[in-house]
């Protein structure tokens, strides 16, 4: 709660900031005085795990740069946007600021990345007053011509003019120095050659989602998502939940991993509690997806026959359906125990859809077998924490076949360490 206050103090209160000059000088009395930092923002329309993999590829960026032996880049430390009335959630009216010490263990992000919470960036940026002057803002867009032309190599270009309106989609109490568009093209990797010829000690880009991986898959990202580890307090509401209703512990699943990402080592060990755990996407992809989303029936039919190979009486259900559409597949599935996590009205208050979204995962992460719905982000993230926790893979990357039984080719993209 303290975390929010003072997120929502600088909101309000509006602290402003004047860039102090930057230096390259290698004296301890300029390395005191300066730190560069790098904020970015996502199109509003993104969900919580298409943010989650844009944090990814700049976390990546700041990581690299962290590691440079340049002075220009090493200084950098990486702003976390708090999170905030993503279009999946439930919302009162009033905006609600979400630090992400409230959804992921901080310590972990940082011994990959120089991450800090936003209010850690107004705390520790020079001189408030009233309202935050960010040095230069870039927008990222796509080069008009990249899909007419097939021209896809890596580029950057700016711009005199903005595809859309300039404006920030959360800072509404920020303004920039500097505001440039940027035609572009490439990795979010790429971005380091614009902060190498400027002196700004603070950079937005804006449009962060535009930049791309630089290897998707590789070592570098999977030390990304290894260190993207879950809050104690989420982890512990879903373990007790695997406890109290699925007979599911780390012991006996053996999915127990050490305290430090950096220490795990590749392994396929995890057997798994005595559950189907299923990812049911419904609600959008209903209306943009009609012909890959199976009926009611045919997902119940498809569940019964891996619980009945499995010998299981009991499938786990994390679906973003309506109230009725669970009870119709619940009935459906009567034969069988049918279990999903129903929040508090206090953990809600607390931690929003966001946190009960991470409590499916985990809980869908730890299921001897899972089911997930072909290309929603939501089935990657339970894909990439199963590969991390050294599951089967033919355990883990399966996908709802459609109502004419023609089943997705699915992905698979194993850990690499």
């Amino acid at each position: 709660m303290k975390y929010q206050l003072l997120y929502l103090i600088c909101v309000f209160i509006k602290c402003y900031v004047l860039a102090d000059d930057f230096c390259y000088s290698d004296n301890s009395e300029c390395e005191q005085k300066i730190n560069r930092y790098l904020l970015y923002d996502v199109n509003p329309p993104e969900g919580f795990n298409l943010r989650l993999d844009v944090y990814m590829r700049l976390s990546i960026l700041a990581h690299k740069m962290w590691r440079s032996s340049n002075p220009a880049l090493n200084r950098f430390k990486l702003v976390l946007p708090p999170w905030s009335q993503l279009v999946h959630w439930e919302y009162t009216e009033t905006p609600e600021y979400i630090p992400w010490g409230y959804y992921f263990d901080l310590e972990s992000l940082k011994r990959f990345a120089p991450v800090i919470e936003m209010y850690e960036f107004f705390n520790e940026y020079p001189n408030k007053y009233s309202r935050v002057t960010i040095d230069e803002v870039y927008t990222l867009q796509h080069f008009e011509d990249m899909f007419e032309t097939g021209n896809f190599e890596d580029r950057m270009e700016l711009k005199n003019k903005c595809k859309e309106d300039l404006s920030f989609f959360l800072y509404s109490n920020i303004t920039a120095n500097k505001y440039y568009c940027l035609s572009y093209h490439g990795p979010a990797t790429k971005l380091s050659q614009l902060f190498l010829n400027t002196t700004a000690s603070s950079i937005l880009i804006n449009h962060a989602e535009v930049s791309l991986h630089e290897h998707f898959g590789g070592k570098v990202y999977w030390q990304a998502r290894r260190s993207l580890r879950y809050s104690k307090e989420l982890v512990d509401v879903a373990a007790k939940f695997r406890k109290e209703h699925l007979d599911s512990d780390d012991e006996n699943d053996k999915t127990v991993l050490p305290g430090n990402w950096e220490d795990e080592k590749p392994g396929r060990r995890a057997v798994g509690g005595p559950y189907l755990a299923i990812h049911l996407r419904r609600r959008d992809f209903l209306r943009f997806r009609v012909k890959e989303s199976p009926s009611l029936k045919s997902v119940a039919e498809q569940v019964s026959t891996v619980l009945i190979r499995l010998n299981f009486d009991t499938v786990y259900v994390a679906t973003d359906a309506s109230v009725k559409e669970f009870e119709n597949l619940s009935s459906l599935l009567k034969k069988y125990k049918v279990k999903t996590f129903t929040p508090s009205e206090a953990f809600l208050s607390k931690y929003k859809d966001g946190g009960a979204a991470i409590v499916d995962q985990i809980i869908c992460s730890h299921a001897r077998y899972f089911i997930g719905t072909h290309q929603s982000t939501f089935t990657y993230r339970i894909e990439e924490r199963r590969e991390i926790l050294g599951f089967d893979e033919r355990s883990t990357f399966n996908s709802f076949c459609s109502n004419g039984g023609q089943c997705p080719e699915t992905s698979v993209w194993k850990i690499v360490y």
